[in-house]
């Protein structure tokens, strides 16, 4: 068999962003949809806050600080000038006391703005009180304006992060669930940190594309919209002028797009390749401490790792020109509002307030064009994760329906026969690992296969639980064909004993009932005795709570097969399968194997793999296997009588 045990899926991107992945996510969103207009609408809110704040601070200075008033002189010029209501009798005495400055028309008063230094301090607070007036209502509605837009993002960040952590958790489980249900061909096809990568990286990068795309089409666009409205609406001339700079900004954000999209798909690869590497390393520790292979990995894993910086300097390289950059054109449209400005300003027409509003929305105009192109690539980067999420979820197999059927009513009240009628199995087309394979298992029978390694035995019986279906021929359990039962039931009436258990990080205890979560106290304690248990859990600290490591590594092969026949005992199950059970045990442990095994096969269905013809010879049939093959079946005396294959494997053994 050949598998891809490589990094090739990782090179195998598509299109970064591609319509058809958004529309695949909504569902994801659907339940969530209040939660996100209640964000769209903060953002809304918040974007208008936001465009205010100029233009209220442009009302300040026209109005109150700075007041224009146009007089037409006979120089036919313009000129600031303060009006004082003369309603008012201090006003009026005070307007009397420097009669060289004022112009009385009626019931107002008229003075140059350039000639108010000339008024004594006093009175000139008296003359102006409206106008501090008008600023401090000003100030304090600027305050209040603050302190809602402070706390509008607040609530809206919480919103907007709530609902994109409810989604990926969604996604997370979806992909967890999803992946559970594969068949066994797709580990063997994809390393742990590859898929490790999908379901803690890539996920967590799909907070960007809600967080992101939220912001981009709700903020972005409101802020340079609204902005432009305003700049135009506050002086045409100098808006279209200052707009000259764009061409240049959206050239810069096209040609940065296209490099950061690429730095992005390479430093995607070598996160997942490091993972990948990273898993290996740990779990292959053993082999590579034994021979001595700490510095050729290392070297390797530091290729690896200095391959992931060279693509991540790629990428904040992009960003270190496109940035300044943007931020230089921003300067530079701010030099051309100073210098046209100012001369208006000079000319009387615009006001002093409408260009310092005009500067600060040319700083605020600058920052969503920087930041849409940030997170356009950001997007990407997210697109591409979502990418290689659904590839995962769009991974097909025929079990997953049927494996999600947990209905209790079974469809064979209890297993009388297992039928192979013409059996074959290929796991690469073309390339058949079982050939034509034929036998009857009856209820209550024990049979055994044996054979070389690669004979094809675990792939036979691999087949019954449903791991694999067979590419020719049928299996039937009593008259049904095993594709219409669910994998759920049949492995609900199997248990697995095989050659390396695996047993979780959790209590011994908590091991043994992964097979029946229902079973009671004192069933527990029948099956540690039926298991040959009590001596290893007498030996822990806290007995049967006591806590094991991952993979079981804190104990022996044999304590560890010993717990997996107690495992496989809780399951109850009708039929038992043994997979080459003791064929790493000492004599000692073996016998106690040996017991516990038979307490387990009895009165139930047992398929035994043995490459130890001693295991062999408990069983009622056995069949040999070669090359795929069964080549000869019968019991020990009959095939030795036979003096074939199976003599011959004797003989050698």
């Amino acid at each position: 068999m050949h598998y891809d045990y490589g990094y090739s899926e990782e090179n195998k991107l598509g299109k970064p962003y591609d319509i058809k992945l958004i529309r695949r996510l909504i569902p994801y969103g659907v339940p969530y949809w209040s939660l996100f207009l209640c964000s769209i609408i903060l953002l809304v809110v918040i974007a208008l806050v936001d465009i205010s704040f100029p233009y209220i601070t442009k009302i300040a200075i026209d109005s109150y600080i700075v007041p224009q008033e146009s007089n037409q002189t006979a120089e036919k010029t313009l000129k600031k000038n303060v009006m004082i209501k003369l309603d008012d009798p201090s006003l009026r005495d005070i307007v009397n006391q420097y009669p060289d400055y004022f112009i009385i028309n009626n019931q107002t008063a008229l003075i140059a703005y350039e000639d108010l230094k000339y008024i004594k301090t006093d009175d000139l607070k008296i003359l102006r009180k409206n106008d501090l007036k008008g600023v401090m209502i000003i100030a304090f509605f600027l305050f209040g304006l603050v302190i809602g837009s402070y706390l509008l993002n607040v609530v809206h960040g919480i919103i907007l992060e709530k609902t994109s952590q409810m989604i990926m958790h969604d996604i997370r489980l979806s992909i967890f669930s999803h992946i559970q249900q594969l068949r066994l061909e797709f580990y063997t096809q994809n390393p742990v940190g590859r898929l490790v990568t999908r379901v803690t990286n890539d996920v967590q990068n799909m907070h960007e594309i809600f967080n992101s795309v939220m912001s981009f089409l709700f903020k972005d666009i409101i802020l340079l919209v609204g902005i432009t409205i305003v700049l135009l609406s506050i002086h045409i001339k100098l808006a279209l002028l200052t707009f000259t700079v764009l061409p240049i900004v959206l050239l810069a954000s096209a040609i940065f797009s296209t490099r950061a999209r690429d730095a992005f798909r390479v430093l995607r690869i070598k996160i997942a390749e490091i993972n990948t590497r990273f898993a290996e390393t740990i779990n292959g520790m053993q082999v590579i401490q034994m021979f001595r292979m700490e510095f050729d990995n290392e070297k390797t894993f530091q290729q690896l790792n200095h391959e992931n910086y060279l693509a991540d300097m790629r990428q904040i390289k992009v960003f270190a020109f496109f940035m300044p950059l943007v931020e230089s054109l921003g300067i530079i449209a701010i030099a051309i509002v100073i210098y046209y400005g100012g001369n208006s300003l000079l000319n009387h027409s615009i006001s002093l307030g409408a260009l310092v509003a005009y500067i600060s929305y040319m700083k605020m105009f600058f920052k969503p064009i920087r930041d849409m192109a940030e997170k356009y690539n950001i997007l990407q980067n997210a697109m591409a994760s979502a990418e290689r999420i659904f590839s995962i979820l769009d991974t097909t197999s025929d079990l997953i329906e049927a494996q999600k059927e947990t209905d209790s009513t079974d469809p064979i009240p209890s297993i009388e026969k297992i039928v192979f009628e013409k059996v074959s199995l290929s796991y690469i087309p073309g390339e058949p690992v079982l050939k034509d394979i034929s036998l009857t298992i009856t209820a209550g029978e024990s049979i055994a296969f044996v054979g070389s390694t690669g004979a094809g035995k675990t792939s036979l019986v691999n087949m019954i639980i449903r791991f694999y279906d067979p590419s020719k021929g049928q299996i039937r359990i009593n008259q049904m064909d095993l594709k219409h039962i669910s994998p759920y039931w049949i492995r609900s009436k199997t248990a697995l004993v095989t050659q390396d258990p695996f047993l979780f990080s959790a209590s011994i205890q908590n091991n043994i009932e992964m097979g029946n979560k229902n079973i009671s106290t004192k069933q527990l304690e029948t099956i540690i005795e039926l298991a040959r248990c009590q001596s290893i859990i007498e030996q822990l600290p806290d007995g049967i709570n006591s806590q094991i490591a991952e993979g079981g590594k804190s104990l022996s092969s044999g304590q560890r097969q010993l717990i997996s026949i107690a495992r496989a005992f809780a399951a109850n199950p009708e039929i038992i399968i043994l997979d080459e059970a003791t064929s790493y045990i000492d004599s000692e442990t073996e016998e106690k194997i040996q017991e516990a095994l038979a307490n387990l096969m009895k009165n139930r269905t047992a398929i035994i793999i043995a490459h130890r013809l001693s295991t062999a010879r408990m069983a009622d049939n056995i069949h040999v296997m070669n090359c795929g093959r069964i080549i000869e079946s019968g019991s020990h005396h009959e095939l030795m009588n036979q003096k074939g294959f199976y003599y011959n494997l004797h003989q050698v053994n």
